[in-house]
């Protein structure tokens, strides 16, 4: 009997080991996928959190698939930012799926990224292509020794992409026409983009249209932002108003601007659901391990009671009655936890709305004041090209009601800054209100970039703000 008992006590202990090893495994790939969601919808910073979270859970389990497809991953997140570190990363890809081989299409893609990170830091550099192109070559050997179409096109864009940064634009025209031959419907509009680009570079003006007119970038803001600023640029080109172009660049890179703040916001939220969803899975966790060792406890006690029934009946009912009283009373104590739980739910919703109307209320106050004041309704109705000008009483009277609804805000300036210059009170003043660079342009008989240069240099030397992400709104705000 004794035997039985070790033997059964051994099996469980092993399948809970293995139950833990299998659960371990599945959540390496639960974080890889969370991952790749996360930066599907541009939330960098939390995909890159999961990505490296997932490197470490599949080290630990040997995982090998897992563990590079992670650092490419998080490769392909860094490289935006750092280049240097994602051919960190991708190189550290390579070396863990050389040393564990499993799919040689998975390697062509990790020596083509490799390649194109490689590119990246060169072109930062200003250094040699070397590297960059012994990766992309040894990719293309291995898709065309294997017959991969589409990898054998995606490695000829890339190759066209390199020789274009070291300036040999016949041979990345060249290239460029080869991977068009083998492109694929996915494919396709990246090739078109390489080989456009080789037209321009060549001043084949014509060519280059026709084939960014070609290009259908579908959902793809990124590169429907390159084919219209391309053809902008052609159109300017051929008129050669390089004035319009730069007008042009500095248009778009304002789009990208707000663009890139919205994703940063997106980002933030989804840091909050994230730590959010980590405090559910450790309950769930609590919970899963509490009902392992229960079970474990009472198949013991079955054990126990078998071998023993005849002499300790009664006092093994008796304990398995304290067992069911000690579990009612913990569910009791749950349910009563849960129930303070949606309690104090519901009293922090309730604050929030209250919060929430009291700051519509506010603003809506603020609004009609500023409405009201006729200087500032004068200010706000003149359009973008109109020429505005204030004489000294329209600028007091401006400042003085957005004191009254700002709680002195600019009284305090005056009293902190007492170096700042009346231009710069005003450039403040007319930031708060909310008016556009033009306008701000056409108050001081200055040019939108000029107005940029103000605010920023303000910013610097005047509230100490290096910072390239918090701008002046964001400063007078606070």
């Amino acid at each position: 009997m004794r035997i039985v008992i070790i033997l059964i006590i051994g099996f469980l202990l092993v399948a809970c080991k293995g139950d833990q090893q299998g659960q371990y495994t599945q959540t390496a790939k639960t974080c890889l996928e969370e991952a790749e969601r996360a930066l599907q919808s541009d939330s960098i910073r939390l995909g890159e959190t999961l990505l490296r979270r997932a490197i470490r859970l599949s080290e630990e389990t040997n995982d090998w698939h897992t563990y590079y497809i992670s650092y490419q991953r998080l490769a392909e997140a860094r490289s935006q930012g750092n280049p240097s570190e994602a051919l960190r990363l991708m190189k550290k890809a390579l070396d863990v799926y050389e040393q564990h081989p499993d799919d040689e299409r998975n390697y062509v893609l990790l020596l083509d990224y490799a390649g194109t990170y490689a590119a990246q830091v060169a072109f930062a550099a200003d250094g040699p292509y070397d590297e960059a192109l012994d990766y992309i070559h040894h990719a293309y050997n291995i898709a065309a020794e294997h017959r991969m179409t589409d990898l054998m096109c995606q490695t000829l864009t890339s190759l066209a992409n390199i020789t274009w940064a070291e300036g040999k634009y016949r041979e990345a025209l060249d290239a460029a026409h080869r991977a068009e031959t083998l492109a694929t419907a996915d494919l396709l509009p990246g090739t078109l983009q390489v080989l456009a680009r080789c037209y321009h570079s060549l001043n084949m003006l014509d060519s280059a249209e026709v084939i960014y007119s070609q290009i259908e970038p579908g959902d793809d803001v990124h590169l429907a932002y390159i084919v219209q600023s391309s053809l902008a640029k052609i159109a300017v080109q051929r008129q050669a108003g390089t004035k319009i172009g730069a007008t042009i660049d500095e248009a778009f890179e304002q789009i990208e601007d707000f663009y890139f703040n919205a994703l940063q916001q997106k980002d933030d939220y989804y840091q909050e659901t994230l730590r959010q969803e980590i405090e559910n899975q450790q309950l769930v966790y609590n919970e899963q391990t509490y009902r392992r060792t229960l079970l474990f406890i009472i198949i013991a006690s079955l054990i126990i009671i078998v071998t023993t029934v005849l002499v300790l009946r009664y006092r093994m009912r008796m304990q398995h009655q304290q067992r069911e009283f000690e579990q009612s009373q913990l569910q009791d104590k749950l349910y009563i936890q849960e129930q303070e739980k949606r309690n104090l739910q519901l009293e922090a919703d309730n604050q929030k709305a209250q919060l929430h109307q009291a700051s519509e209320v506010v603003a809506f106050l603020q609004n009609y004041i500023l409405e009201r004041t006729e200087v500032i309704r004068r200010l706000m109705e003149q359009g973008n090209d109109s020429r505005i000008v204030l004489n000294p009483r329209e600028w007091g009277e401006i400042e003085r009601t957005l004191n009254a609804i700002d709680g002195n805000r600019f009284a305090n300036i005056r009293e902190q800054y007492p170096e700042m210059q009346e231009d710069d009170i005003r450039l403040c003043i007319l930031t708060r209100l909310g008016l556009s660079n033009r306008a701000i342009g056409n108050i001081y008989c200055i040019t939108i970039s000029a107005v940029q240069h103000r605010k920023l240099k303000l910013k610097k030397d005047m509230f100490g703000e290096t910072n390239p992400d918090v701008t002046l709104e964001q400063i007078l705000t606070s």
